[in-house]
């Protein structure tokens, strides 16, 4: 012992950092309080919110075209823009849709482009644009934007529209007066309108066209500035003020002045109303109630919706506190009878999931803290913890470099790190643990143990670092999605390589020799009489084992790589499903109907009610009021014949029926329903990738006829797959439609095209006379024909037009007529029509045999019946697609790195091979974990196991550096050395290993609906690791050997035979 000692007296005069911080313990705990009080004050100015907002890369542009149909709405407004923002570099796709009264264009922003130029580009190219109809409105250019909700706030009452209008707008000028609160948006409801209306007969009387009643409001209701007049006692300041809101104040209008004087007003020939926009749009909300009798029924009342969003910094507790304080006050002086609720609050939903991520992560810290104190000394144990809070409250300061938030995804990236993030304080930790048992003071030791696992410790840390990279790249917004999963963990790895290596070793060298009495003295007892056991167990029984295993290594290694095979085998066959993400449990359950297009509100309206009812008779089965509040319906959006609805959920922990299941019985209830073209039911609504299609294939080709029929076909070859549901061709009949085109009688009465078509269009769509804002609203003046007077198609029929000298034709006299049908709408992508075909499936996700069929048979068979057809996946698999591949290329990327960082430290090529010979293992556990758990292999799964490929690669390096150091300094044979490695690493690689899983293990075993789409990476990296630690004391010594052999083939001397070592084997 004293030859030891006296051998590393050296190590008092030894130079370096890690020797350095060691020898003074006020800078490494100065270091400490900066990242541990620095992270806490950035933690609590950091965004707060539910899942990460990351906004799409598209730039949108919109143009309203008030009465034009969807083939006006294409000629006139997207052809023109995609025209003149083809030639634009930086565009990666142009989707375009042409539907009644407006149009759309959105351009993808290609990867690497400045957003903010192409943006200028494009505005600067609207703004050439010259040749959009008149009637057409201003172009809308802005840089699409993801709307952070919050909070739905229901405003419900017996009440008409106009005074539950009325009161919404009064809760909501009360919540923006609140500094929390910036963003607010009103649903079910019309915008305001003043309705001037002349009747035909009236018209013809006066002499008088719709479009001079509309030029006579206009110039008449005038607020305009005229400048002012600097005069000797001051500047006066000259002002028309003849600006005119309300319906009264536009009857006193003089239209006509006779030659005697008299004047004819407005309102003495129109009938001026205060009300809405001429349509269908309007909302109910059934609030879900307890009867006399137990059983539950629905009150439906008039309804409108507040959608509070959160807008930069803001958090969606303060968000929520602000409208909750707000609708206290205002309790006090709404009437009685108008009920304002909170629903789907984000607040409340991301405090549950902080909440449930939380008490995860202290169960995982009270495991890894009992294994770190069952195999190490307390006081070891508790410095090496102490790593955890260091590293997470350290990682704050690089966080905010990336843009990472507060919420679910980022917390729950801190959670998978809670057992990886002390691997490395536990290879430095005890190894210094193990130069203290030598006899070498605490200080010496630190030293050491430290300096001896350095160069692997950091190399292990960059692995695990360069593993988790190719996650920040995956494209689409899934990928921005779950960025924030290694911006933390790469962050807190970065934070755990210093702390492992300068805070932990200052701490551990100061500490004494002590002999602890009471509890304390019992429970060191213990620990140290289960020490000496493992240690005995790990000398009596694993270095024997793997000895006699090493002198059988190519039938281990054969039994190794046969497991993985079937491994790979049962995954490829299918018997486990992979999907794109297990779904998160909505707070709502959201249902859509699409009648046939033209259908009356009040058509639509039965099938809502009938929804709604079997939304009640679903509720009162499955707990009633325990498991739904109410439901909002939101009718008329889109058109008469559309309508959706939410039927809003207790809590999670409270309902006891899931929203999945829940759902799927809504839609049993309500059975088939006669008269509607689609039905569309959603449980995952929300969430990360809800809202769209299971199932999505985009059809293009230059004949629209084809086009539709290729649809049609598609949707009918879709029902022959008994596990699809929901199809929606993407086909749907158009409204009736009258084209016009000019007669020569018209024409020889001074009449064109134009002029005609204004005539037409005043009279059954309206005038537009004025637009001006009343309060914080924007109304329009327009003046039309009575309701009566353009509701049939003898109206049409029996308009009479004025000419230019004031004479009359009727409209059959000056047009010829052709019907038709118009389009419902039409899309485009870049610059080809295009129908999407969508569906859904009966068990969420499992598309993979269906895409399979389709792409194999279905589609080949299309394209031979319809030539020219082009197709492709859209939607949620398109997603997955694109983030298989690129995960693909990611993993490549990194092995390939990961390699490079292996080969850097061992100075050669193949070491680093037996080391990821592990890595491919990691796989054979993560899929049996989730069969063991009962989970579908999914996006996250995948994150886990290319994360994994790093975490698996830490127990193996160090132990090939052990080994090498065996054979370099001691002249140990390889399997001699490697034995040697595997005994000495063994409770650290046991210890990581535990720790690990221990840490992950509360999230594996959670329960929870609200986690499950997170479980899945848990139990990639637990069960993955679990197995590779196995590969690492088994397969890796015997890779190491194997590969050893097979470098003596190339050596001029080759090393001794490992027969020749079995005797010493043996005695190890």
């Amino acid at each position: 012992m004293n030859t030891e000692k006296s051998s590393t007296s050296s190590f008092h005069r030894q130079k370096g950092s890690i020797a350095w911080m060691a020898g003074h313990s006020v800078t490494a705990n100065l270091l400490m309080l900066v990242l541990v009080v620095g992270g806490l004050i950035i933690g609590m100015q950091t965004t707060k919110e539910m899942f990460p907002a990351s906004d799409p890369d598209v730039i949108s542009i919109s143009v309203s075209y008030p009465g034009a149909s969807p083939e006006e709405v294409e000629e006139g407004i997207v052809l023109p823009i995609e025209e003149a923002i083809q030639t634009l570099d930086g565009i990666e796709e142009v989707v375009s849709n042409a539907r009644e009264g407006s149009g759309s264009v959105s351009a993808e922003v290609a990867a690497g482009e400045d957003i903010q130029q192409l943006y200028a580009d494009i505005k600067n190219e609207i703004d050439r644009i010259r040749t959009f109809p008149d009637e057409a409105e201003e172009p809308k250019v802005r840089i699409a934007s993801y709307k952070r909700d919050v909070l739905d706030l229901v405003i419900y009452g017996s009440h008409d529209e106009w005074t539950l209008r009325d009161a919404a707008e009064v809760i909501r000028d009360r919540i923006l007066q609140s500094k929390e609160i910036t963003q607010v948006e009103l649903v079910g409801v019309r915008d305001y309108e003043v309705t001037i209306e002349v009747d035909r007969q009236t018209l013809r009387q006066y002499g008088l066209t719709l479009s001079q009643v509309a030029a006579r409001v206009r110039n008449a209701a005038v607020d305009l500035p005229g400048g002012g007049v600097k005069t000797s006692g001051g500047e006066i300041l000259v002002r028309v003020t003849e600006k005119r809101d309300w319906a009264s104040e536009f009857e006193s209008i003089p239209i006509i002045t006779n030659s005697d004087g008299s004047r004819v007003y407005l309102g003495d020939i129109a009938t001026v109303i205060d009300g809405f926009e001429e349509s269908d749009r309007y909302a109910r909300y059934g609030r879900f109630v307890e009867g006399a009798g137990g059983e539950t029924t629905i009150d439906i009342q008039n309804a409108l919706k507040i959608d509070v969003f959160r807008v930069g910094d803001q958090t969606p507790g303060k968000v929520s506190a602000a409208v909750e304080e707000a609708l206290e006050e205002l309790n006090e002086t709404l009437p009685a009878t108008i009920h304002a609720e909170i629903m789907n609050n984000k607040a409340d939903m991301f405090q549950d999931r902080a909440n449930l991520l939380m008490r995860n992560a202290g169960y995982g810290l009270v495991l890894v803290l009992c294994v770190l104190g069952l195999f190490l000394e307390a006081r070891l144990a508790f410095w090496v913890m102490l790593g955890i809070p260091i590293s997470f409250l350290g990682a704050f300061w690089i966080m905010p470099l990336f843009g990472a938030s507060i919420n679910m995804i980022s917390m729950f990236a801190f959670l998978i790190t809670l057992g990886i993030v002390v691997d490395d304080a536990i290879v430095v930790g005890e190894n210094i643990y193990s130069w203290h048992q030598k006899g070498l003071p605490f200080h010496e030791a630190a030293i050491a143990g430290t300096k001896e696992v350095a160069m692997p410790v950091t190399f292990s840390v960059l692995t695990n670092i360069v593993a988790f990279m190719p996650l920040m790249f995956v494209p689409g917004m899934m990928g921005k999605f779950f960025v924030a999963i290694p911006i933390v963990v790469i962050s807190v790895f970065a934070i755990s390589l210093i702390e492992s290596l300068y805070i932990l070793p200052a701490h551990l060298s100061h500490q004494k020799d002590i002999h602890p009495s009471g509890i304390g003295g019992r429970l060191h007892a213990f620990q140290q009489r289960f020490s000496r056991w493992f240690t005995g167990m790990v000398n009596n029984k694993y270095g024997p084992f793997i000895g006699r295993l090493l002198n059988a290594r190519y039938l281990v290694v054969a039994v190794g790589i046969a497991v993985l095979l079937i491994t790979l085998g049962y995954v490829q066959s299918g018997r486990i499903r992979v999907i794109q993400i297990e779904r998160p449990d909505s707070d709502y359950a959201y249902a859509s109907a699409r009648l046939p297009i033209g259908s009356p509100i009040a058509d639509t309206e039965v099938v809502a009610l009938r929804m709604a009812k079997a939304a009640q008779k679903t509720v009162a089965e499955n707990g009633g009021l325990k498991q739904a509040e109410g439901v909002f319906v939101n009718m008329g959006n889109g058109g008469s014949h559309n309508f959706d609805m939410r039927v809003y959920l207790t809590a999670p922990e409270i309902r006891p029926v899931d929203t999945a299941s829940f759902t799927s019985k809504w839609r049993q209830a309500l059975g088939p329903v006669a008269g509607v073209d689609t039905l569309n039911f959603q449980a995952d609504r929300g969430g990360p990738g809800g809202g769209r299609k299971g199932l999505t294939l985009q059809l293009s080709h230059r004949d629209v006829d084809t086009l539709d029929a290729a649809s049609l076909a598609l949707a009918d070859r879709l029902r022959l797959f008994s596990q699809i549901k929901d199809i929606d061709d993407g086909v749907q009949p158009g409204k009736q439609q009258f084209d016009f085109t000019v007669k020569p009688a018209a024409q020889a009465l001074g009449l064109d095209a134009r002029s005609i078509a204004l005539q037409i269009r005043h009279s059954f769509y309206g005038a537009e006379a004025l637009r001006q804002l009343r309060g914080r609203n924007e109304v329009k003046t327009m003046v039309r024909l009575p309701v009566e007077e353009r509701a049939s198609i003898y109206d049409i029929e029996n308009l009479v037009l004025m000419t230019p000298q004031g004479g009359e034709i009727p409209i059959l006299d000056a047009v010829e007529v052709k019907r038709g049908r118009a389009f419902t709408g039409i899309e485009r992508n870049n610059g080809r029509r295009v129908i999407e075909v969508s569906a859904e499936t009966e068990d969420s996700g499992d598309v993979g045999p269906i895409m399979t069929d389709l792409s194999a048979t279905v589609m080949p068979q299309l394209m031979q019946e319809f030539p020219g057809l082009t197709w492709k996946f859209e939607g949620r698999q398109a997603d997955m697609a694109e983030s298989m591949s690129s995960l693909i290329m990611g993993l490549l990327m990194a092995l390939f790195c990961i390699f490079a960082l292996l080969a850097i430290p061992f100075n050669n090529y193949y070491q680093p091979l037996v080391i990821m010979c592990c890595i491919p293992f990691g796989l054979v556990g993560a899929v049996f974990g989730h069969i063991i758990m009962g989970y579908n292999l999914s996006l996250m799964s995948l994150f886990g196991i290319v994360a994994l490929s790093g975490v698996v690669v830490n127990d193996s390096l160090v132990l090939i550096d052990f080994a090498n150091r065996r054979q370099r300094e001691e002249g140990k044979s390889p399997s001699e050395a490697v034995q040697l490695a595997g005994v000495a690493r063994f409770r650290a690689i046991i210890l990581t290993t535990l720790t690990t899983f221990g840490g992950l293990a509360p999230m594996i075993l959670e329960t929870s609906r609200q986690a499950r789409f997170m479980i899945p990476m848990a139990i990639s990296l637990g069960f993955g690791i679990l197995f590779a630690t196995i590969v690492v004391l088994i397969l890796v010594p015997c890779f190491y050997v194997i590969l050893e052999d097979i470098m003596d083939l190339f050596r001029s001397e080759p090393r001794k035979h490992l027969a020749d070592d079995s005797a010493h084997i043996t005695e190890l």
